[in-house]
């Protein structure tokens, strides 16, 4: 990927990034373990961003 990205694509990229994360464990503990993942986790060589 280039070096210079434009900013709105850098922003898109960040938030992907962030949505990424696992859901915290006070959370898992809170449901008695119901939501272990969320469906927006993503693999980055198998899922790619449409950004």
């Amino acid at each position: 990927m280039a070096r210079n990205k434009p900013t709105a694509k850098k922003r898109r990229l960040a938030k992907a990034g962030k949505q990424k994360k696992s859901v915290p464990s006070w959370v898992i503990a809170k449901t008695g373990g119901k939501f272990r993942t969320h469906p927006k986790r993503r693999q980055w060589r198998t899922r790619k961003i449409k950004a």
